[in-house]
């Protein structure tokens, strides 16, 4: 199996997610590739004005912001907007809830979205959850890999949509099926679809066995990045042709994987 530098040339990749709750964010200087985004995960995680500035030095880097969240909210308190620096760019988002009070659930998504868009124009918008709303607010649509991914960016695409389509996936670069289910089971057994098709009770991970394992290794291929740099790049092909522009892997075994 590739690794590094080799293997992420391979896979056709434009730029790596990382999760600061996960790793030390400056892993990113070690990955070869030119963009980072960087996910929320909550106040307590979100990486130092100087981290920051020391990544977008070297790399393109994005930095997810919750518009409803406390310190990001233009339409509340904004403390935390102007602490992140010029030289990094912004992924707006509603946020996912695990990262949100629940006052901060309940605040209205749409006009924040587009006091953040006034604020930052080039900021791409992450559509998971607020499809609608982030295809009106415009700017780079910033997609969830999923079952669908194919036929509904073709369908944007036929409906004359001309802006710019970027992807994130999961991202495994193996084969073996016990790492696979180990690093992204879990992942897809929380779509809907898949939970649905799921025994009662089932396990989620290698441990798997029979229906369960049946439904889950073709789940984390719906939802997922998987195999080896040269079947992962066959799929980002795929997304290519079908009109995604930009592709995003989450490391979903580490970022070692990734890195030199």
């Amino acid at each position: 199996m590739l690794t590094g530098e080799r293997a992420v040339a391979e896979t056709g990749l434009d730029a790596l997610a990382l999760k600061p709750a996960e790793c030390d964010v400056r892993r990113a200087l070690d990955v070869p590739l030119s963009t980072v985004a960087i996910d929320y995960e909550g106040h307590d995680v979100l990486p130092s004005s100087a981290v920051l500035e020391r990544l977008a030095a070297e790399k393109t880097v994005r930095l997810t912001i919750p518009v409803r969240a406390d310190g990001f909210d233009l339409l509340g308190d904004d403390s935390r907007w102007e602490s992140v620096p010029e030289s990094v760019d912004r992924v707006l988002v509603a946020g996912h809830g695990a990262y949100l009070t629940d006052d901060e659930k309940r605040r209205a998504v749409a006009p924040r979205l587009r006091a953040a868009r006034e604020r930052a124009p080039d900021a791409w918008v992450g559509t998971e959850g607020i499809e609608r709303i982030a295809l009106a607010a415009g700017g780079t649509q910033y997609e969830l890999l999923s079952r669908s991914t194919t036929r509904d960016v073709r369908a944007l695409r036929a409906a004359g949509f001309d802006g710019q389509v970027a992807l994130y996936a999961p991202t495994v670069l193996t084969d073996d099926e016990d790492a696979v289910l180990d690093a992204v089971g879990a992942y897809a057994a929380r779509r809907r679809p898949v939970a649905r098709a799921l025994p009662d009770d089932a396990s989620i991970d290698a441990t798997a066995t029979g229906r369960a394992r049946e439904v889950l290794s073709a789940a984390v291929r719906d939802y997922a990045l998987v195999g080896a740099p040269d079947t992962v790049h066959e799929q980002v092909s795929e997304l290519r042709e079908a009109g995604v522009d930009l592709v995003v892997g989450y490391p979903a075994r580490g970022v070692d994987a990734f890195c030199d």
